[in-house]
């Protein structure tokens, strides 16, 4: 009987189980493809990563992640590298103050060609990109 138990024994330890799990996944890894999604993942919304984390085995707490937390294990699982700096946003050039002031000179002009045609539409347009230009002057002096 003794010889029975150590046989039993030594089938079940966690080596044996370790020798199994290496090769069950190594098959696993080969066969795992991205899914294609409908948009990027930094434009999808809290819930819909929620459930793309859900589909992930292993995951557990989906719901109360975070969608920075999200992002991270499923760009992990997926193996997803970071969008590169090629597609991130393109700054708009800053404006100078002098560039600003001409073009508000310019708008002047042409709001006092309007008041004398008796355009209040077109007057009351120019009026408010006028105001426009004047913010962005105090935000570009401010930087």
């Amino acid at each position: 009987m003794e010889e029975e138990t150590k046989t039993e024994t030594t089938e079940t330890t966690p080596e044996a189980d370790q020798g199994e799990a290496p090769e069950a996944a190594a098959q696993e890894t080969p066969e795992k493809k991205a899914p294609s999604f409908d948009k990027p993942l930094n434009k999808m919304t809290t819930p819909e990563l929620k459930e793309v984390a859900m589909e992930i085995p292993g995951v557990t707490g989906a719901h109360a992640m975070k969608k920075d937390d999200l992002l991270a294990v499923i760009k992990e699982y997926w193996e997803i590298e970071d969008e590169g700096p090629e597609q991130k946003k393109v700054q708009k050039p800053v404006a100078t103050i002098k560039s600003l002031k001409t073009k508000m000179d310019e708008l002047r002009e042409e709001k006092a060609r309007a008041r004398e045609a008796d355009e209040k539409d077109r007057v009351d347009i120019l009026r408010r990109r006028i105001n426009r230009l004047k913010k962005q002057t105090r935000k570009v002096a401010k930087a």
